[in-house]
Formats: structure tokens, sequence, C-alpha cells
């Protein structure tokens, strides 16, 4: 036997199959009743022993079934009729959470996939056009991290409402997840409407918001899609808008762009680097360059400054600062960062014990808890000494998060580490600052020291610096020496070290250990 079907079926019709055992249950005492008693009085009666039920009373009988039969009909229909309207509901309620935003109660991504595919579908008239414009908003990360995620969902509300005040009649505002929003404008007149949308989303942001007892100022960065002219399909007028948003975004404020061709040609060949700087990485043809440090005073070498280097088999040698700004943003500067130490620590084994070796961090690396912990173990393994070991860091990257910058740097110069503050008199250089992070050294920048012959504020500006990192007992050392009236003016006002092209060309390995190899050999001979 079939049970498990038989238990099913036995439990989807429980109620069915209770109503009807009573219904028959009802019938069946009935029919003991006249069985047993006479119901109806009849001429002459009839003894117990000849009992039987008699046509009236079978009558009756009938009545009670069919009666019975009714009310169980009834009593099925009402609950038929309840748990259709009760599907009906949850089909419903389905559908609005399926095309709906929990948070916000705006369209979701899917209502608005489905809405730009009607769009598409129906071309505007000739001149006119659909647009599609993607919101990021700016500060929201910030927000949610000091107040939480309740002052968070508070202000998204707040700003859904306003984006629905902002659009026209017929328009669709949609929530796409975390910050990012959506507007399908239909048939503009030309893209200055496109434009009228954007301002005035932008304008209704402009006003702060009260949220969880703080007032928080938020903007949006927009990129704007047209339909036709951009694209002609759902899944290109997306892209070719997110394209556009990646543009307003790097402005770091409200702004708003339109997709251009040359746009994506440059975000084509953003991804393009990003896969071969991850194929270089894995390949290991990430090469270093060591810039030497000279003393100012007797020109000689007091360390060296590691930096990657790609030479690309396509596109030859890629400028530094392009691939460090692409491997910073997609999280591959540890990797790189790391590679970067490892051979800087294989190449220093072979130098003088007094030749220090630094390498540059940046503010994503400082995010990391285990970076101290990571670079003190390459150290180890390679046998350098954390004291040979210089991580020059910018103020920036200080303040990006000045706690776990805090923690970081203070665990590395517990261990020995020596910490050097990089273009120094850029950033957001506070006598805070310097004090909080107990340097060892400051560099100047190049951009002061390229001006301080030819502008007089450049020069008081340097001597200012030195000063001031003298007053704090450090040691201070000047970037981007390219002519010997640098050279002078700096050891005019008491600058101790220096780098650049006039001292010295960057250097692969190999040379930078032969400047060594040649003064130990000169050493020998005069003995």
């Amino acid at each position: 036997m079939h049970w498990p079907a038989i238990r099913s079926f036995v439990i989807r019709h429980r109620f069915a199959i209770r109503d009807l055992g009573l219904v028959l249950a009802a019938v069946a005492a009935l029919a003991y009743c006249a069985f047993a008693f006479d119901l109806f009085e009849n001429e002459g009666g009839l003894t117990v022993h000849k009992a039987e039920i008699e046509l009236d009373e079978a009558l009756l009988l009938g009545v009670v079934l069919a009666l019975g039969l009714l009310l169980f009909g009834a009593r099925q229909y009402l609950r038929q009729k309840r748990e259709m309207a009760r599907r009906l509901s949850a089909e419903g309620e389905v559908r609005r959470l399926a095309y709906q935003d929990v948070l916000t109660g705006l369209p979701n991504r899917r209502k608005f996939d489905d809405a730009l595919a009607a769009a598409v579908g129906a071309p505007p008239r000739a001149g006119a056009s659909h647009a599609v414009l993607l919101l990021d908003l700016n500060g929201f990360k910030s927000i949610n991290d000091v107040h939480g995620h309740a002052a968070g969902d508070e202000l998204l509300i707040v700003i859904a409402q306003r984006l629905l005040g902002a659009i026209r009649d017929g328009d669709m505002v949609a929530r796409f997840g975390g910050d990012e929003f959506a507007i399908l404008a239909t048939h503009l007149a030309d893209p200055e409407a496109a434009t009228n949308v954007a301002l005035r989303v932008i304008d209704a942001l402009d006003t702060p918001v009260h949220a969880a007892g703080a007032t928080h100022r938020v903007g949006a960065g927009i990129g704007i899609a047209l339909v036709p002219v951009d694209a002609t399909n759902v899944e290109e007028a997306m892209r070719k808008a997110d394209v556009a948003l990646y543009r307003a975004k790097a402005e770091r404020r409200s702004a708003l762009r339109f997709f251009e061709p040359q746009m994506d040609v440059r975000i084509r060949e953003r991804a393009a680097m990003e896969a071969a700087l991850r194929r270089a990485l894995d390949e290991e043809r990430i090469d270093i360059v060591y810039r030497p440090a000279f003393d100012l005073r007797t020109h000689a070498v007091v360390g060296f400054e590691a930096a990657p280097r790609w030479i690309d088999p396509e596109h030859g040698e890629i400028p530094i600062e392009r691939f460090l700004a692409i491997a910073d943003e997609v999280g591959l500067i540890h990797a790189l960062g790391e590679r970067v130490l490892r051979l800087g620590c294989a190449a220093a084994g072979s130098w003088p014990a007094s030749i220090t070796l630094s390498i540059d961090i940046h503010a994503s690396q400082l995010r990391d808890n285990l970076l101290a912990a990571r670079i003190l173990r390459i150290l180890g393994e390679a046998g350098i000494a954390p004291a040979r070991l210089e991580v020059d860091v910018t103020e920036s990257a200080f303040v990006a998060d000045l706690d776990n910058a805090r923690a970081v740097l203070g665990n590395l110069r517990a261990a020995g580490v020596r910490i050097a503050l990089d273009n120094f008199g850029t950033g957001y250089s506070s006598l805070y600052h310097l004090r909080s992070f107990r340097l060892d050294k400051v560099k100047i920048d190049r951009s002061f020291v390229q001006a301080m012959t030819r502008e007089r504020e450049s020069a008081g500006i340097v001597q200012a610096l030195v000063g001031l990192g003298h007053g704090l007992g450090l040691t201070i050392a000047a970037e981007g020496i390219e002519a010997s009236d640098q050279e002078g003016a700096l050891l005019g006002t008491g600058c101790e070290q220096g780098q650049g092209d006039l001292l010295g060309a960057p250097l692969d390995a190999a040379a930078a250990a032969a400047l060594f190899e040649h003064r130990i050999s000169g050493s020998t001979t005069q003995a």
C-alpha cells in the first residue's frame, strides 16, 4: 500500500473528512434511533423483535442526510473560498515583495529592468529619448559606520521620498540595494530634460537629512545614459549609465555625467589593464627598481627605496602611478606590496648592514590588522633586521583610518621598523599627527624642492618644514632633487638626506649591489 500517498491525502483533506464524518455519524445515530424506536406512531404497533425502519422514517433519514450533505457542501465552499482568497493575497504579497524594495517601498531592480525593457520596446518619437539615471550616494558608508545601520535605514527612507518628489509623473525611481538608486525618465524631449531631472535630484539631496538624532549631509553621483542614443537594449543602457556614474563618483561631490564613447574606451582599457596586472602578479613579472637615498653632505648612499616596475609584453613599461591606482582600487595592492617587500629583502641581503630598505605603505594596506605581522614574518624569513626597514606613509593614509594606522604602525615601530612621513607638506600635516605617530623621518615633497630656487614662498615653506622636523627630533629628507642649486639650497636649510636624478637614477637589484661591491673591492686593495 502507498501509505505516504494516503497520509498526504488525509492531511490535505482533513477538514472535509472531519465534516463528512460528522454528517455520516449523525445519520447513523438517527438510523439507529429509527430502528430501535418507533419515531412515528403506527396502527397496531410493532414489537422490538419486529423493529424495522419504516418508510416515513426512511424519508426522514433521507432528509437529514440531504441537509447534512448540503451543510457539508456549504462549509466546503466557504472554506475553499477563504483558502482561495488567502492564496490570492499571499501570491499578491509575493509579487509585491518580488518587485518592491522592502525598506523604502520603491520598486526594486527586477521591476526597474521590466520597466526599462518596456521602454526600450516602445521607442520615443524622433528626437526624443528615454533616460536611465544611476545614483550612488556620497558619504553613506560613513553614516552607517558612525551612527549605525538604523540611522542609515532611516536616511534611505527619507532619500527615497525626496527622489519621488523630484521626478515627473510617470517616471520611476527604484532602489537596487545599499545606497544605489535608479531613475527611468521616459519620453524626454532632449538631453537637457534629462539634465533637469538630475539637477532636481541634486537639489533635493542638498538639504541636510535629520536621522537618528543627528544631521547628515549627503550628495549623489549621477550617471546618465540615453535610449536609443547610447543603447538599444537593457543591458547596454545599464552598463553605459554605470560607466557614466563611475566618472561622476570620481569627483567626490554631487555631480552628473552623461555617457560618452570615450568613457567606454577608458573603462575597457582599465579593465584590460587590471586583467593584465593580475596575470603579471600571478606570473611574477613585476620587477623592482631601487631609488638610492644619499647623505647630502657626504654623497654616501644611506638606503634604497624599493618601487615596483611593470613592463608589459604588449604595451611596454606602464607608469607606476597608473597601475598603482588600479591595484589599490581592486585590492591587488596587498599582493603587490608583499612582492615588493620580498624582492627588496632579497636584494638587501647583499647590502651592508647600515643600508636601509624603504617601501611605500598605502591607505588600504593600513586597514589590514595583520599587516605588521606579515611584514615582520617576511623580514624574519629573509634574515633582515627590522631596524633596516623603513616604511613610507603619506599623511592622507594616516588620517583615512587613524585608529588602525596607529595600531599597525605602532606594532611595526615597537619591533624596530622605522616610520617615515612621505610627501611632507602636501597633505593634512599637523603637529598632532607628527607627535601622535612617533615618526623617525619626514620626506619633503618634490613639488616644494623643485620650486624652492624659483619661488620665495616655496623656499620659505621648505625652511619651515625642515625647522619643524628638526624641532621634533626627526631626520629630514628631500625628494626630486634634479639640479645642483636645489641641492645647495637644501644643504643651507640643514636637510640631511635626499633623492633625485641629480644624485642617482633608479637601479635594478644587480646595479644596486654593484655599488657596494666596488666599495668593498676598493677597500681591500688599499689594505
